[in-house]
């Protein structure tokens, strides 16, 4: 039902190529959770370097998703590796983009029955 995500880059992208669209969907669903655990161990052990890594990885994806919200909390996210702030101060962030994305990978395997 596309409520957590909006797939209008993605068919830009793809010029509406069903393979290639799935392609990505697929790529989405199965690194970017991935990634996320990665985020979260670089906040846990204040690796601030391995959190800006793997967060400015996904990035593009979530833009590209059109997970706005998911996007904007992930610059936020950078910008905190770059002060290197404290984990409290980005923890409720984390777990907002988190949510989103949780959300848009359980919703895409339903609708694209990955």
């Amino acid at each position: 039902m596309a409520i957590h995500y909006n797939l209008s880059k993605v068919y830009a992208l793809s010029d509406n190529d069903p393979e290639f669209v799935n392609e990505i969907l697929t790529l989405f669903v199965s690194e970017v959770p991935e990634d996320l655990l990665q985020i979260k161990e670089g906040i846990k052990k204040k690796d601030h370097k391995h959190a800006y890594a793997f967060a400015h990885k996904i990035k593009p994806t979530l833009d590209l998703m059109g997970l706005k919200m998911a996007f904007e909390e992930i610059l936020q996210i950078e910008a905190w590796t770059k002060t290197e702030g404290k984990k409290k101060d980005i923890k409720e962030t984390f777990k907002s983009v988190k949510t989103q994305i949780k959300e848009a990978v359980k919703e895409i395997k339903k609708d694209f029955d990955l």
